[in-house]
């Protein structure tokens, strides 16, 4: 399972020019599920986000984990994060989770976001999306788990 994580002032994600979800500061985190992940990998994959120090104390430094009563999350399922273009110029997306696997494991991810009462938006699985956003930093952390 992977998440590219990026930090941003706000985002606002549209599927077929109707706005579906808008967020203030916070991160956009997209996930991508690879075909051999299971449910034990999404409970690293939050409790990681939920630690992660990477907004800026008083001093400028990184010490800052995501703090609930202002920073929200969009969740962006993301199948192109087991993009291969190793070999051809054409990616191949093999190891991504076919949608049987990889839907229920995104919405638990989602589902377990919200649970620990963290302000969480969603795109539409497996839909074309539009994505405008504020990029801070720009800061984007790639996290990896699972083989």
């Amino acid at each position: 399972m992977r998440m590219l994580v990026t930090k941003v002032s706000r985002a606002k994600l549209y599927v077929e020019d109707t706005l579906i979800s808008s967020i203030s500061e916070g991160y956009i985190v997209y996930l991508g599920i690879k075909d051999t992940d299971s449910e034990d990998l999404v409970d690293k994959c939050v409790k990681k986000l939920i630690k992660l120090r990477i907004f800026h104390d008083e001093n400028d430094k990184l010490n800052l984990s995501i703090d609930k009563s202002k920073h929200q999350v969009l969740v962006v399922s993301q199948f192109t994060l087991y993009g291969d273009a190793s070999n051809n110029n054409r990616p191949s997306f093999t190891k991504a989770a076919k949608p049987e696997i990889s839907k229920p494991l995104y919405e638990l991810f989602v589902q377990k976001l919200m649970n620990e009462g963290i302000e969480t938006q969603t795109g539409i699985f497996g839909a074309h999306m539009v994505i405008d956003a504020t990029y801070v930093g720009p800061f984007n952390l790639m996290y990896e788990v699972g083989d």
